[in-house]
């Protein structure tokens, strides 16, 4: 079981509620869905201490919301290292430093190497524009769209050594109208988005996540 901790809260109105449990999330870009998060945590529906914002942009939008809400930035930019596994091993520390508990992937543009996917076994979420197994990849939401399918949607899953490959958490549909565009699809999406992961991750922290095998039982 993925079982969530009590603790202290960094963020929002509910310092009084004692949680421990530490996220770090990681972004490469806007950071739609971290600020998501952190209206969550905020508003008290995800009772955890959003701790860390991993980020390989310097450029990337996401600092911005970081610093807004006092989240703490670990900038790690690849170029600066010599190899993958050297990049990942500073990653690692930061997180290790900061005592994580749940990785929560939110637009990070590199696929996870097999140590920090290991040592974070079962501690790490992603979400994905399509319903997955189908489209896959970085260009999920585009290739749904002009393959023409008639419906996609969200996908949160645990995250394993393969691409979009973990067991899946929270799907839900979204249709594909005629008069669609790939800019509008991606604003449904988005919007699903939003709601789908800060739910996923309050399951987590809550310890209502069961695997077994590849199927994830929600706990009542």
């Amino acid at each position: 079981m993925c079982k969530g901790l009590p603790g202290k809260m960094h963020l929002g109105s509910l310092e009084e509620e004692e949680v421990n449990l530490n996220i770090a999330v990681f972004a490469s870009g806007r950071g739609t869905n971290f600020a998501a998060i952190i209206r969550a945590v905020k508003k008290g529906i995800i009772k955890a201490n959003l701790t860390l914002l991993v980020c390989d942009n310097p450029k990337a939008l996401a600092l911005g919301k970081a610093k807004r809400a006092g989240v703490k930035i670990a900038l790690v930019k690849r170029e600066d290292f010599a190899t993958k596994e050297d990049f990942e091993v500073k990653i690692i520390g930061h997180l290790e430093e900061n005592k994580i508990d749940l990785i929560v992937l939110a637009g990070f543009m590199r696929i996870l190497g097999p140590e920090l996917v290991q040592k974070y076994n079962g501690r790490i979420l992603n979400i994905h524009p399509a319903l997955l197994p189908s489209f896959k990849g970085t260009q999920g939401l585009k290739d749904t769209f002009d393959y023409g399918a008639k419906v996609t949607g969200v996908t949160v899953h645990f995250v394993d050594e393969a691409m979009d490959h973990g067991p899946i958490i929270l799907q839900a549909p979204v249709k594909i109208e005629e008069g669609d565009t790939l800019e509008s699809l991606e604003a449904k999406i988005h919007k699903l988005e939003h709601k789908l992961y800060p739910q996923a991750i309050r399951l987590f922290v809550e310890g209502k996540l069961k695997i077994e095998a590849r199927m994830v039982k929600i706990l009542i």
